[in-house]
């Protein structure tokens, strides 16, 4: 196992690297002159003189290669420089922000998988009937459904018409309510899916058929072999979910008043604050790839075969 974690953890190395490597590219070649951003957000009027001056500063005069190397020499040193429209470091605002994202996130995945894993199971116990055809469709609503969208209507329901929850800021839990159901409502959905059809295709196996014809219970058969082996697959959606579930912040948290790093970023995006947007970015990825890691590690432990496989492989 610990050789299966080592060799996982050398791959994202490249990763890192290559994805930095992107994120530098794209916003360096970009249509937009950084220089002339900078000066905007500083008001500073856009003189030849001033224009030259802020390349000259920020490193822009010099070949695209030495600018990467230079970015990514400060960011090894956890320094991705000052904003443009703050005048403060970057890494301090965004790991100042971020809290308040993960106490989002962290919500909106625990609702994930206390509603799916019921919602899949139910639907697998009532295959075409009733109850099946309810969670389809509300599992075929939550991948449709914009989650901006999702999140106006709770507003529209719940805040303007019933005044139930509060429409706006971070306070008490009942200001999580409403944007974390509006993030989590397309993974949750997803995954009561991805459950149904795993417990479905889990329950026709032969181990479950000798499990039923040696008497045992139904409950004891589906939750020690159908369920057990319908998780794995959910455990491997996890590192996904966590990706969607940190985008979905960039939006929600705009429209719900929610003082995190998506909001954050949001802004910054609008005024091409360069710095903020590369440090976000790249913490974005080192947090999705950090997650698809530790799921990598779970599924092995899960299941021995996967690291078994790795090291004949190899």
């Amino acid at each position: 196992m610990g050789a299966f974690i080592l060799r996982r953890i050398l791959l994202l190395i490249p990763m890192l690297l290559g994805a930095s490597l992107v994120i530098f590219l794209m916003l360096r070649l970009g249509p937009s002159d950084p220089a002339m951003d900078y000066l905007r957000l500083s008001k500073v009027p856009p003189t030849p003189l001033a224009l030259a001056d802020a390349r000259q500063m920020l490193g822009l005069d010099r070949p695209i290669a030495i600018q990467y190397a230079d970015w990514l020499g400060h960011a090894f040193r956890l320094d991705f420089g000052t904003s443009y429209a703050t005048q403060r470091p970057v890494l301090p605002d965004l790991l100042y922000y971020l809290p308040a994202t993960l106490q989002l996130a962290g919500l909106a995945l625990i609702l994930t998988f206390g509603i799916s894993i019921p919602m899949g199971v139910w639907a697998s116990r009532h295959r075409n009937k009733l109850p099946d055809h309810i969670v389809r469709l509300v599992s075929f609503l939550g991948v449709s459904m914009p989650n901006f969208w999702l999140g106006f209507l709770l507003v529209l329901v719940f805040s303007v018409h019933l005044g139930w929850l509060p429409a706006m800021g971070r306070g008490g839990f009942a200001h999580m309510i409403m944007p974390a159901i509006a993030i989590a409502f397309m993974s949750l959905s997803i995954n009561a899916r991805l459950l149904r059809a795993s417990m479905l295709e889990a329950a026709g196996q032969r181990h479950v058929l000798y499990a039923r014809l040696r008497g045992l219970s139904r409950q004891r058969v589906e939750r020690g072999h159908i369920l057990r082996n319908a998780l794995l697959p959910i455990i491997t959606a996890t590192g996904m979910h966590v990706g969607e579930l940190l985008g979905g912040t960039l939006v929600i948290e705009s429209i719900f008043g929610w003082p995190g790093v998506g909001r954050y970023a949001v802004s910054a995006i609008l005024n091409r604050d360069y710095p903020v947007i590369q440090c976000f970015t790249l913490l974005m990825v080192g947090i999705f790839v950090t997650c698809n890691l530790l799921v990598d590690i779970a599924y092995a432990w899960a299941d021995p075969r996967i690291r078994l496989s790795a090291g004949h492989v190899e």
